[in-house]
C-alpha cells in the first residue's frame, strides 16, 4: 500500500486533478493506496475541496492545521499519519506529474530506502531557482549525503524510516535531513518538471534562503565550525600585520602607520567577532525555543471516512 502526503497551501484549483490523476494511475496494478492532504491553513477554499474528495472517496484523509506551520511541518504531520507501507509525498501543484511516480517506485525496489525525483529542468524564474540552489547547497552541508544536492518535493521512502524520528518535537522541521538519521541508501531518478498551472508558489527567493539558514542552525554544528575558523584566520591575519609594522619600524626606522590603518583593523576584528556572535547567538535561540517544547504543529480538524472531526 502506498501513502500519498501532500501538504497543501492555496491550491483549490489544483486538488481535484491531482485527485483524478493519482487515481487513475495507482487504482489497478498496486496494493491500494490512501491520499493524505494536509491543509496548512492557506485561507482559500482547499478545506472545502478536501473535505468534498473525501466523502467522494474513502481512500482520501484530510487534515487542517490550526495556523500556518509550514511545508514540512505539514509533511511531517501526514508522514505520522501515513498507514501504507511506502510513503510518496508530493506538491500540490501538479509540477511533477504524478506519472512519474512509478519511476521512483521502480528504483525503490532496487534496493534503497529514499529515492527523489528532481527536476530534469527547473520551471521556475532565475532568482526562485538561485534560491533553490542555495538551499540544496546549504542541505548538502547539512545532511551529509552524496544525493542532498538533488533533493525534491518528489520523495518516495519506506515508512519504517519514520521510526528514527518519532519522537522529533522541534518547531524547526526538514524532512530531508530527518530521513537521513534512518539510512543512507538514497538514489536519484529525475523526472519531468511542467510549469505550473494554477496559482503561484509559497515559497519566495527570500524565504528559500530563510529556510537554508534554519537547516544550517537548526541541524548542523557547522557555521559554528566556520565561526572558530574565522576566528582563527583573522587572529593569524592579526599577528602577520602586527609582526609586518614592528620589522618596518625596527629594521627601517620608518613610521608606524597611522589611524586610517588601525581603523580598518579594528573594523575587520570587530566584524569576525560580531559574526561570530551572531552564529553562537542563534544556536542560543534555537535552544531556548526547543526548552519551551512547541509542537511542531496542531490538527484543528480532520476527516475520517467522510466526516470531519475536530480536534
Amino acid at each position: 500500500m502506498i501513502s500519498f502526503v501532500v501538504p497543501v497551501y492555496r491550491s483549490a484549483e489544483s486538488l481535484m486533478e491531482l485527485h483524478q490523476r493519482l487515481a487513475a494511475e495507482f487504482s489497478a496494478g498496486f496494493g491500494g493506496f490512501e491520499l493524505i492532504f494536509v491543509e496548512d491553513c492557506g485561507g482559500d477554499q482547499s478545506w472545502e475541496i478536501i473535505q468534498q474528495l473525501a466523502i467522494q472517496d474513502p481512500r482520501v484523509r484530510g487534515f487542517r492545521m490550526s495556523r500556518n506551520y509550514g511545508q514540512h511541518n505539514a509533511l511531517l504531520c501526514g508522514i505520522r499519519a501515513a498507514q501504507g507501507e511506502i510513503i510518496v509525498t508530493l506538491d500540490d501543484d501538479l509540477q511533477h506529474p504524478p506519472e512519474e511516480i512509478p519511476k521512483l517506485l521502480a528504483k525503490l525496489d532496487e534496493g534503497f530506502d529514499v529515492v527523489y525525483g528532481p527536476p530534469e529542468r527547473e520551471q521556475h524564474g532565475l532568482l526562485r531557482d538561485l534560491a533553490s540552489q542555495i538551499t540544496k547547497l546549504a542541505l548538502a552541508g547539512t545532511m551529509g549525503a552524496a544525493n542532498a544536492k538533488h533533493v525534491s518535493a518528489l520523495r518516495v521512502f519506506r515508512t519504517r524510516l519514520r521510526d528514527a524520528f518519532a519522537d522529533y518535537r522541534s518547531p524547526t522541521v526538514n524532512i530531508d535531513v530527518l530521513l537521513t538519521w534512518g539510512t543512507t541508501r538514497f538514489s536519484v531518478v529525475p523526472v519531468q518538471h511542467v510549469a505550473r498551472k494554477f496559482g503561484q508558489s509559497g515559497y519566495s527567493p527570500r524565504m528559500l534562503v530563510r529556510h537554508a539558514l534554519n537547516m544550517m542552525t537548526g541541524f548542523s554544528t557547522r557555521p559554528l565550525q566556520i565561526a572558530s575558523m574565522m576566528g582563527f584566520v583573522f587572529a593569524f591575519f592579526g599577528l602577520a600585520i602586527l609582526a609586518y609594522v614592528l620589522i618596518r619600524w625596527l629594521l627601517q626606522g620608518s613610521e608606524v602607520p597611522g589611524f586610517a590603518f588601525l581603523a580598518s583593523l579594528i573594523a575587520i576584528f570587530s566584524g569576525a567577532q560580531l559574526m561570530a556572535l551572531g552564529i553562537i547567538g542563534e544556536y542560543l535561540a534555537r535552544m531556548h525555543i526547543r526548552t519551551m517544547e512547541r509542537p511542531p504543529y496542531v490538527i484543528e480538524q480532520s476527516t475520517q471516512d467522510g466526516t470531519v472531526h475536530s480536534l
